[in-house]
C-alpha cells in the first residue's frame, strides 16, 4: 500500500448483477434504497415498458417507455436479458445497458420476481449472483402490509396469498437473507456483494499480478 493509504495493485474489476427477490412487504424496497445509497459503484437498472408513464414518473429514470413495436424489435432481436407481460402491457431489461455497466466495473441491481431472475441468470450466468429476501414470520409480513396502509383488506389477503408462492421459490437462490433487523439485513447484503467482488474470475489482471509477484520473489531469492 502506498503512503496516501491507496493500493499500489493495478487490479480492475468486472462488474456484476445482484438480484433481489422478496414478496411483496419483505422490505426489498427500502433495502434497495440504501444499498444503492452505501454502493456508489452500484446503479439500478431500468426497465422497459410498453404502458404509458403515470404522473410524476420520468423517462430514463422510471421506466423507459417504448411502443410495442420497439418493444418487439428489442425482444426478437436479443437486446431484453428477461421479459413479461402484465396486464397487457409489456416489460423487460434491456441488455445493452448491463453489459455496459459491467465492462466499466459497475454493478447493477434487479429487482424482479423469481420469473425474471431465472430469465437473468439463463443470460447472464457468471455475472449475476441472486439473493431472496424472507420476513421473519407471516404474522410480521402481514403487519407490514397493514402498517403501509396502501392496501384495502382484500388486496392485502391477496399480497399474502401471493407471498405464500413466491416464498415456494427460496431454494432457487443462492443466497437467503432473513429481514428481521433491517441494518443487519442490509449488512448481510453488503457482506455477499463484497465477498462476490472478491471472486477469482471477476478480478480482471489477477493472473498477471500472480506471475508478476512469483517472478519477483523468485529474483529477491536470488540475491
Amino acid at each position: 500500500m502506498s503512503q496516501d493509504g491507496k493500493s499500489r495493485v493495478p487490479l480492475k474489476r468486472r462488474g456484476l448483477g445482484m438480484i433481489i427477490s422478496s414478496p411483496s412487504g419483505a422490505g426489498k424496497t427500502t433495502i434497495s434504497r440504501m444499498l444503492l445509497d452505501s454502493e456508489p459503484s452500484m446503479e439500478m437498472s431500468v426497465s422497459v415498458t410498453t404502458r404509458p408513464p403515470r404522473p410524476g414518473e420520468v423517462d430514463g429514470r422510471d421506466y423507459h417507455f417504448v411502443s410495442r413495436e420497439e418493444f418487439e424489435r428489442m425482444r426478437d432481436g436479443g437486446g431484453l436479458l428477461e421479459w413479461a407481460e402484465v396486464f397487457g402491457n409489456f416489460y423487460g431489461t434491456p441488455r445493452e445497458k448491463v453489459e455496459a455497466a459491467f465492462e466499466q466495473g459497475r454493478d447493477v441491481l434487479f429487482d424482479v420476481d423469481w420469473q425474471g431472475a431465472q430469465q437473468i441468470v439463463e443470460a447472464l450466468r457468471c455475472d449475476v449472483v441472486t439473493v431472496f429476501l424472507l420476513p421473519p414470520s407471516g404474522r410480521d409480513l402481514r403487519e407490514r402490509l397493514e402498517r403501509r396502509a396502501q392496501d384495502p383488506a382484500e388486496v392485502i389477503q391477496r399480497r399474502m396469498a401471493g407471498a405464500a408462492g413466491e416464498i415456494a421459490h427460496w431454494a432457487e437462490y443462492q443466497y437467503v437473507v432473513i429481514n428481521d433487523v433491517l441494518e443487519e439485513a442490509l449488512a448481510d447484503i453488503r457482506a455477499i456483494l463484497r465477498a462476490e467482488h472478491l471472486k477469482r474470475e471477476r478480478r480482471q489482471g489477477l493472473s498477471a499480478f500472480a506471475r508478476g509477484l512469483i517472478e519477483e520473489l523468485h529474483q529477491l531469492g536470488e540475491l
